[in-house]
């Protein structure tokens, strides 16, 4: 569609040529308030609009009345919820929601006074007031007419800090650029739902998902949408999420599955406007004196990640894909002949009897015996991951039963079959997870083969569903992107139940779903930009709720030929470096990821391979911090310096826990510019030590070096002996590497696993 600058068309989706028979009913002063089990209830009219571009009230249509819930929590999260007709009142049987014990609800008392009605709680914070006087006017000119009634609702989440609804944006009143609350009709029925918050011209904003972006949101709007990314250098996205940070310290979380649209001062400067196409808005506001705190309770909401097992920190290898036993073994030897340490061997794709063809069972003549295959690499130290996916394809053994139990929901019309392999529509069904009975199947066909020691499942795709279709418990539209959290649920439990480890590998994602690790970010170009795509992302999906992420080592796919262009050295290398300083480390993708593949820098990947080895009691510490508190293990500048505007806008540079600084190259000529905060620093690879608060630019980086620092004085633990995986290790062991003035670099501090 072409952009017509009117807000009604642009942002609420309605026809353009206004031939469809559709409505905008928007949000008046409202007309009363009550006190209702803790929660304050605003009756609120609203008044249909014409069908107009410019908006103007419809007087001949009697006004409808909503009831506006506002609830507070104990954590400084403010609720509102209108149901338009379909809720009276907030549900929390959600599959989104999962309250910790720190949610609390907090009675709301009412005072109402001549044009004002304040909000508080018993002891007197307040936490919003309406505004219901009239506009001061000195009016001398009836040129134009007077805005309509509005909506003016200004809300104190954490008690201090104000966040007013969008009332007053627009130029003259019949063109509006945002509305605090309005529904839709379309056909008579009520469709859509937008509410609108008021933001400053200098805000900032990020989260909202894996979004591959700048740092800085703002002047971006976005469709919530999952689908296939294809890539980590576009607008589509695997993991979309209904939340986003503002610079102001807040957040705000939709509890929607919709399809909806965020715009972070996109369609206005002066609005953050979300709109929903289900006819219902239930918003959570969240303050916080710092990121990590409104993070955190974003996860109070949500969930909290678990921790994933200690054998998933080492080096995960993989390509796509591995076709055979022999295979496999031949790789996972030579890896222990030549001392590369690593804990995970995945199977991609070829372990079925027909490549792509999933079926839940290992091909009989490749792998004859699949137990013992399982049992001998884990002898060796080496756990086995398996890719699978939700769909039944047409040719799988397990169709004709799916299809009977209605496993897979049932097609309304034919779906295209002359897909890629790289969408839903190349197979006969999705799994049902709104069924208990498909999910307790789906269960069935991974518990064989995690009892027979498999560790861990690829929970690919995930993000497209069959929407022509019929899904006992949720209309296709609500499902699609609710289905990664159900998916990776069953897959999470089941694991869990069978190894005792609670870990997944997944790539789509929805609110709910870091409760599931861990996640990694998709299809990226074996690259620069895809490199540099794929950590925008990671940061934009530790401040998403996310605290575990990694990334296809070293990117997933080639340019120009998809499958077959080889990776550069470099590319290997610095992709490598950058890994390592990931929660998780996987190498994958279409050609040879294997690194005596690449003879010039595979001596040195060896030693990255062995300094991650080191850092794992580190890793390890701060993933347990990071499971019970806001924090992702990748987390972006503006975690720790919320008060430096500068932070708000890096995106090529993250915190690796609380004590490495990392600045990752991502170019052929081994330089770049460097932001360092406030404070002194340390170089992890040189010792040299450097004064923050500014740019370093055009900095020269060996190959055998990464920007990496930390704090003086910092103290690290670390793993002193060499280790060919994780099972070799006796954590008890662990030793401090002190960031003292006699500290040289990492590699020159005399630790015995780097000499090796």
């Amino acid at each position: 569609m072409k952009p017509t600058n009117y807000h009604l068309f642009d942002f609420l989706d309605f026809d353009p040529e206004l031939r469809v028979d559709e409505s905008l009913w928007k949000a008046c002063r409202p007309t009363a308030a009550y006190e209702r089990g803790g929660d304050i209830c605003l009756t609120i009219p609203f008044q249909k609009q014409v069908l107009a571009a410019d908006m103007a009230a419809d007087t001949a249509v009697k006004r409808e009345t909503y009831t506006l819930v506002v609830r507070q929590y104990s954590i400084g999260i403010t609720r509102l919820f209108i149901g338009f007709g379909e809720e009276e009142v907030p549900d929390d049987r959600s599959e989104m929601l999962c309250f910790s014990s720190r949610v609390r609800q907090v009675p709301l008392r009412l005072r109402q006074e001549p044009g004002r009605w304040t909000i508080s709680t018993d002891e007197g914070t307040v936490r919003a007031i309406v505004n219901v006087a009239d506009p001061v006017l000195d009016r001398w000119s009836d040129l134009l007419p007077d805005p309509q009634e509005t909506l003016d609702l200004r809300l104190y989440p954490d008690g201090r800090r104000e966040v007013r609804l969008a009332a007053y944006d627009h130029f003259s009143p019949p063109r509006y650029d945002a509305l605090p609350l309005a529904f839709c009709r379309r056909d008579g029925q009520r469709e859509r739902a937008t509410l609108s918050f008021e933001c400053r011209p200098d805000e900032c904003f990020a989260g909202t998902g894996e979004r591959f972006l700048k740092m800085d949101l703002s002047g971006q709007t976005f469709y919530l949408k999952n689908q296939d990314g294809q890539g980590v250098n576009n607008r589509r996205a695997y993991k979309n999420i209904p939340f986003y940070l503002s610079s102001r310290l807040y957040g705000a979380f939709y509890h929607t599955s919709a399809y909806c649209k965020l715009s972070l001062a996109g369609q206005s400067t002066r609005s953050v406007q979300f709109l929903s196409d289900q006819p219902l808005i239930d918003a959570f506001l969240i303050g916080g004196d710092t990121p990590e705190e409104i993070l955190r309770g974003y996860r109070d909401l949500t969930g909290y990640p678990s921790m994933p097992p200690l054998w998933s920190f080492g080096t995960w290898m993989s390509r796509m894909t591995y076709f055979s036993a022999d295979e496999v073994n031949d790789i996972c030897d030579r890896l222990r002949r030549e001392h590369y340490p690593c804990d995970v061997i995945h199977l991609d794709t070829g372990w079925f009897k027909t490549d792509w063809l999933c079926e839940w069972k290992f091909n009989e003549e490749r792998f004859p015996d699949p137990e013992g295959f399982v049992r001998g690499l884990k002898s060796k130290g080496f756990r086995v991951s398996l890719w699978q996916l939700p769909y039944v394809a047409e040719g799988a053994e397990q169709l004709a039963e799916a299809k009977a139990n209605d496993y897979i929901a049932p097609l309304t019309k034919r779906q295209a079959t002359d897909g890629s392999n790289f969408s839903a529509l190349d197979y006969a069904g999705t799994i049902d997870f709104t069924y208990p009975r498909a999910t307790e199947w789906y269960k069935g066909l991974l518990r064989r083969l995690l009892q027979m020691g498999v560790a861990c499942i690829k929970t690919d795709f995930g993000e497209n569903i069959h929407l022509d279709a019929i899904y006992k418990g949720m209309k296709p539209e609500l499902l699609n992107n609710l289905y990664a959290l159900l998916y990776q649920k069953a897959a999470y439990e089941v694991t869990r139940e069978v190894t005792g480890d609670g870990i997944v590998w997944a790539r789509a994602a929805w609110a709910g779903c870091q409760r599931y690790p861990l996640h990694w970010g998709g299809d990226s170009c074996s690259s620069w930009d895809g490199m540099a795509g794929s950590l925008k992302g990671g940061l934009h999906f530790g401040l998403s709720g996310f605290a575990f992420w990694s990334h296809d080592v070293p990117g997933f796919h080639s340019l120009p030929n998809f499958m077959n262009s080889p990776v550069a050295d470099d590319v290997y290398l610095r992709w490598t470096q950058f890994g390592v300083f990931t929660s998780h480390i996987r190498y994958h993708g279409t050609s040879k990821r294997e690194p005596w593949h690449y003879p010039a820098v595979a001596p040195l990947v060896r030693k990255w391979w062995k300094l991650r080895y080191v850092l794992i009691p580190y890793i390890v510490a701060q993933s347990r911090l990071a499971v019970s508190s806001g924090y992702p293990l990748l987390r972006a500048l503006l975690m720790h310096h919320p008060d430096d505007r500068t932070c708000w806008h890096v995106d090529d540079e993250y915190y690796f826990g609380n004590d490495f600084l990392v600045a990752p190259v991502m170019n052929s000529e081994g330089r770049r510019d460097i932001y360092l905060p406030q404070g002194p620093w340390v170089n992890f690879f040189t010792g040299e030590r450097l004064e923050g608060g500014r740019w370093f630019y055009d900095v020269p980086v060996p190959m055998k070096q990464m920007p990496v620092y930390t704090r003086p004085n910092a103290v690290i633990p670390i793993y002193p002996e060499a280790v060919e995986c994780t099972d070799e290790m006796d954590l008890g062991k662990t030793v401090e590497l002190k960031i003292d003035r006699r500290f040289k670099g990492v590699f020159s501090a005399g630790i015995e696993a780097l000499e090796v």
